[in-house]
């Protein structure tokens, strides 16, 4: 199911929260709002799932008016950084719950709770309380007490953010796999851009209640719209006014047309990728990716000097009122 988001404004006392906020969500896909705090992420999630309402402007979702809907009227499933479980619940219970509030046969809500538990890889573990499980596993359980009741849309809160990296990236991979199977329309929350461009298949940029520029991943690092955008956006270095993504310095020990002279000071080895940090002739602290055959190749020792080319910059335009921004790219080198 699609939804349609059309000029939604909203105050919280002298706050503007969000500021005349447009956006579709294509039906079936994952879309992230990706902003730091305060950027009015959560609060337009909030709205969409009828948690909140809007000052001005309108939600649609299945091009139906959903704007006065209460949230158990819009098919929306909502899962928070939280949990929210039942805690004396087992699993199973927790995942029935929406079903047999719904009175269905005793029969399907069996049949429903094992298809989900399969698939959220829970399997074994619906008889445990979610006290007994792992941060990931009551996060899974989550999404599939979510799942039970066949929301129209699914909205995702911060669902990872309370957890360690190692088991976020885990559960970004498996969120994903997740959507595909599922086919559910997707709205997540996030400040991890990390997070955002590893399983969205559009990301809305957020800050100051707006959205600055909305894309495929891809197109947001490779167009960044604004110095927000590419600062926000992956790894990006700044010279002045020029920002340059890591990968497109190339490094050099011996002075070619064009290059710049600059001190290597380390290198770091970042499993298949390295890094090297070095300072520009102006003072300017510059890191360039590698694979570690290039770094190897290299035998770079600090203090040394190298030279640097770069084969694509940005350059933007001063900053518009609306918060938007005019980009030049350049090749050089």
């Amino acid at each position: 199911m699609s939804i349609e988001i059309k000029g939604v404004s909203k105050r919280f006392g002298d706050y503007a929260a969000l500021r005349d906020v447009s956006l579709t969500v294509d039906e079936g896909s994952l879309t992230a709002l990706l902003g730091p705090s305060g950027s009015g992420k959560s609060t337009l999630l909030r709205i969409v799932a009828g948690l909140e309402t809007p000052d001005a402007g309108s939600i649609h979702i299945s091009r139906e008016e959903s704007t006065a809907l209460p949230p158990q009227k819009r098919g929306v499933g909502f899962v928070f950084q939280h949990y929210a479980a039942f805690r004396h619940m087992t699993v199973w219970e927790n995942v029935a719950f929406g079903l047999k509030i719904q009175r269905r046969p005793k029969a399907e809500v069996s049949r429903k709770v094992e298809e989900l538990l399969h698939l959220v890889q829970l399997d074994g573990l619906a008889r445990r309380y979610p006290s007994q499980l792992s941060g990931g596993q009551r996060q899974r359980m989550a999404l599939a007490r979510a799942l039970a009741v066949e929301p129209r849309v699914l909205l995702l809160d911060e669902p990872f953010g309370a957890l360690d990296a190692r088991v976020r990236a885990e559960l970004r991979q498996w969120l994903r796999r997740l959507h595909d199977e599922a086919h559910v329309t997707t709205v997540l929350v996030t400040h991890d851009q990390e997070e955002a461009m590893d399983v969205a298949d559009t990301i809305a940029v957020m800050r100051d209640g707006r959205i600055v520029q909305a894309g495929s991943p891809q197109a947001l690092y490779e167009e960044p719209a604004s110095e927000f955008v590419v600062g926000f956006i992956g790894h990006v270095n700044r010279v002045g006014g020029v920002f340059i993504r890591p990968h497109d310095i190339h490094i050099s020990t011996v002075r070619g047309p064009g290059s710049l002279p600059a001190t290597f000071r380390r290198l770091v080895y970042l499993g298949f990728d390295a890094r090297a940090e070095v300072v520009s002739e102006e003072g300017h602290p510059l890191q360039v990716q590698m694979t570690r055959d290039e770094a190897s190749l290299l035998e770079l020792v600090p203090g040394q000097q190298v030279y640097l080319t770069y084969t694509r910059t940005h350059v933007f335009d001063e900053m518009h009122v609306d918060g938007r921004a005019g980009q030049t790219d350049a090749l050089v080198g």
